[in-house]
């Protein structure tokens, strides 16, 4: 997808809210600056790319979807009726998205990395998880919670009963997420590094950019091509702007 940045604006990025967690009344503060940030890109943003994990959890029923987010969700449909293309890239925790976003607020939802091309710059942006080597459990896991019978039967849970079971795995689960996400392991042992080294051997892109890892990181692969990690709205609020060809990682006060 071709998108024509004009001299004088933005492309915004921003993963790992996780807003919900560890519950809705400790992560207001987080929504509310995150729904401040929202408010402030919006001056000079050509696209606000949001790469996943938005909520810690979301699940959607055909006329149900998890109650609260008011803020954060008036402010995306507010941005994206002012003509601002907003992209979201469903994450780990809300890999059960449907068609909510796209029907209510009017946003692209990708289930897959997606090739973008700013002016001349190309990137690969995905929300990060599953891609490269390793990390077997967590892929197993995911095959189990996409298969279409397993969405099928949670679904007849009662949402009462079905959200409160997600959002409870959702925090204490270490096999969806956990601290040791943070941790950076190496450029040689980061995975998605890995998986963005393979990638250049097909094609070349000039920047990748993912989040899942909540650690912001700026990788140089090669000349001309780098791997950035959003980081997250949990410790670091950290975030990608991409101006006049070139991406930053960036911390919001």
């Amino acid at each position: 997808m071709n998108i024509k940045i004009p001299n004088n604006k933005k492309v915004y990025f921003a993963s790992d809210q996780h807003l919900g967690a560890p519950t809705a009344e400790a992560s207001f503060s987080r929504e509310q600056k995150f729904v401040a940030w929202l408010n402030e890109v919006k001056e000079d943003a050509a696209a606000i790319f949001l790469l996943g994990d938005l909520f810690d959890f979301w699940f959607e029923y055909k006329t149900v979807v998890p109650k609260g987010f008011v803020r954060v969700l008036g402010k995306l449909a507010e941005i994206k009726d002012s003509g601002i293309p907003i992209y979201f890239f469903v994450g780990n925790h809300d890999l059960w998205m449907q068609d909510y976003f796209e029907k209510e607020l009017n946003i692209p939802v990708f289930h897959q990395p997606q090739e973008f091309t700013f002016n001349n710059t190309t990137l690969l942006i995905g929300h990060g998880d599953g891609l490269g080597p390793g990390d077997i459990g967590y892929k197993r896991m995911r095959k189990i919670f996409t298969f279409p019978l397993f969405k099928w039967l949670f679904r007849w849970l009662h949402p009462d009963i079905g959200i409160k079971i997600g959002q409870y795995l959702s925090v204490k689960n270490k096999m969806i997420s956990g601290d040791e996400d943070a941790v950076f392991l190496g450029e040689e042992n980061e995975w998605l590094a890995q998986y963005c080294h393979r990638k250049l051997q097909n094609k070349h892109y000039d920047y990748f950019v993912f989040g899942h890892r909540h650690l912001p990181l700026n990788i140089l692969l090669q000349e001309n091509a780098t791997y950035v990690n959003l980081g997250d709205w949990i410790q670091y609020f950290t975030y990608g702007v991409f101006e006049n060809g070139t991406l930053h990682l960036k911390k919001y006060h």
